[in-house]
């Protein structure tokens, strides 16, 4: 084992942008906590209405997610990617886009008081989430550790199996909508895409990383234009913008993954005329 892995010294030293990004986006998951049980419990002592609590805790996940983003690309720019980084940055995870999101939807929609087909199974569907936000988290380190570069895992580009942070995102950016327009009647719907995303995080379908996009990226006029005109749009319309990224983030990956699989069968397929 490299020695710089194993010097007490070295270890106690860390690079101080980018986990203090990391140090935030755990600050934010444990306020998006306390909002979900102030929105539950003592919302009426705050003075406070529960959709308003809980639309504020779904900020501060997506708060979360900037600061989660951000401390990648501080380390990657300034060439700071260290163990610690990587490990402390998995613990601010679990608790921001595992525990929150879970412990959200279990008091909003799950909970014994709540509809009657929920009250055995809400616990489990929340600890089965949380569980698959672990595993992901661990199969990623254990995937771009530097001792296994060299080992049975291959380093892709993209992310194996959808991210922590998109599937936060995309559960708390649907709780946002629904107390925004009212529409808690699609609440139903939530468990199941819980168990979705779920297994798509210990998934082997590849999803877009997007970390190749540096200061360096270089992009024709047209699509330039048309990212900014999207990112105003988006801003226009932010509840919907913001699920519709999540969502849609969500399906390009099963898109893929069913585009690549057909291609596959069909390179494989003798009958297939390409293949004659």
């Amino acid at each position: 084992m490299d020695p710089k892995y194993t010097d007490p010294d070295q270890a106690s030293k860390i690079y101080f942008l980018p986990n203090s990004m990391t140090a935030f986006n755990l600050f934010c998951g444990f306020a998006a906590v306390i909002r979900c049980i102030q929105a539950r419990f003592t919302s009426e002592e705050l003075g406070r209405s529960p959709e308003e609590l809980y639309s504020q805790a779904v900020w501060l996940i997506l708060a979360a997610v900037v600061f989660d983003i951000l401390d990648g690309r501080l380390a990657r720019l300034g060439g700071r990617e260290s163990l610690f980084g990587k490990e402390f940055d998995s613990i601010a995870d679990v608790v921001s886009f595992g525990v929150a999101p879970a412990l959200m939807v279990f008091l909003l929609i799950l909970s014994p008081d709540h509809e009657a087909y929920f009250r055995q199974i809400g616990w489990l569907i929340g600890f089965i989430y949380l569980l698959c936000v672990g595993v992901r988290l661990s199969r990623f380190n254990v995937v771009t550790h530097p001792l296994m570069e060299e080992s049975e895992f291959t380093v892709s580009k993209d992310f194996i199996g959808l991210p922590a942070p998109a599937a936060a995102g995309t559960i708390s950016s649907l709780v946002l909508w629904m107390n925004k327009f009212d529409v808690h009647g699609l609440a139903i719907l939530l468990p199941a895409l819980m168990i979705l995303i779920a297994v798509l995080m210990i998934s082997s379908i590849h999803y877009p990383s997007f970390k190749y996009i540096d200061w360096t990226t270089r992009l024709k006029f047209r699509t330039f234009v048309l990212i900014i005109v999207v990112i105003s749009i988006i801003v226009m319309i932010r509840e919907i913008g913001i699920t519709l990224i999540f969502m849609g983030y969500i399906f390009y990956g099963l898109f893929l993954d069913a585009r690549d699989r057909w291609r596959n069968r069909n390179s494989d397929d003798p009958n297939n005329p390409v293949n004659s």
